[in-house]
């Protein structure tokens, strides 16, 4: 008889993707000398206590109803869009924007429900046990 070793275990969690492009900063000081938007976000999101923060960035496309961009052979497009995917709860998520619009406020923010899994050990379930499995049951 086989028995699986592992279970899944299903919880609602969400996600928000953040469009914006690499050469966008955080505003301060000398141009030049600014943190990209992107980074900055990330870190914000980890001192947050969000549960996953990444920055994809992008080969070829448009947001925000913008021109097409596409990276060049030999020099990246600093225009061209990219993404910064945050990972959470909905109300973190809600909150991270509430406490960031400043800096969110022009960009395009998409939200979308999803399903987190843990996979963890299962025991063996009492009715799909064969006699020898089980423990003798105290007198």
């Amino acid at each position: 008889m086989s028995f699986l070793q592992h279970r899944v275990t299903p919880s609602e969690i969400g996600m928000i993707r953040i469009y914006m492009t690499p050469s966008d900063k955080m505003p301060g000081a000398a141009r030049w000398s600014r943190k990209p938007l992107y980074r900055a976000l990330v870190t914000q999101a980890k001192r947050d206590g969000i549960l996953n923060a990444v920055a994809h960035h992008t080969h070829y496309g448009y947001s925000n109803h913008g021109p097409m961009r596409e990276n060049g052979t030999e020099l990246a497009d600093p225009h061209l869009t990219m993404c910064v995917e945050l990972i959470g709860q909905r109300g973190e998520l809600e909150r991270f924007c509430e406490a960031h619009g400043a800096l969110l406020a022009d960009k395009v923010i998409v939200y979308k429900h999803l399903e987190q899994w843990r996979v963890g050990p299962q025991g063996v379930r009492h009715q799909d046990a064969e006699p020898g499995m089980l423990a003798a049951e105290p007198d």
